[in-house]
């Protein structure tokens, strides 16, 4: 049994996946051949092995979060720390600027030729903050398990 059909929320977002070579790939035989082919040799692995392969990165996850290194057990808080500060400046923060900016440039005090602070890259800062709240929901479940990795050695 392969990866595909051993977890199916694999097996259906594997699939969603696969919609991508009918966008490149004008020829509709060519292009379910491929498929095909790609679809083989994802299940031709050994679905056990993945499964290895995703508990030895969680055990190399859990070596760095107890390093006495602030720099090696801390970049995760550290990205967190970031995001919310950013989903803090953008969603927060940066509507009043705007409006303060507006209103300043109104009664003249900031030139009409400044422009307004700048927005960020949303896109990309929720895709940052999205993965890191997936690493916090996982966090919750493995301390709902008793699993507790609170103060670094």
């Amino acid at each position: 049994m392969g990866i595909l059909s051993a977890i199916p929320v694999i097996g259906k977002v594997f699939e969603k996946g696969l919609g991508v070579v009918d966008q490149f790939i004008e020829d509709k035989d060519q292009a379910n051949r491929l498929k095909a082919e790609i679809k083989k040799q994802i299940e031709s692995q050994d679905h056990e092995q993945v499964i290895m392969q995703l508990q030895g990165q969680l055990a190399i996850n859990k070596a760095e979060a107890r390093h006495k290194s602030i720099f090696v057990a801390g970049w995760r808080p550290f990205v967190g720390w970031i995001g919310g500060a950013a989903l803090a400046y953008q969603f927060l923060l940066y509507p009043l600027l705007v409006w303060c900016w507006t209103f300043l440039q109104a009664k003249g005090i900031v030139p009409a030729t400044l422009p307004a602070p700048p927005v960020l890259n949303t896109g990309a800062l929720l895709t940052v903050v999205t993965g890191m709240l997936g690493i916090g929901g996982m966090r919750s479940y493995d301390k709902s398990k008793g699993t507790q990795t609170d103060k670094i050695p």
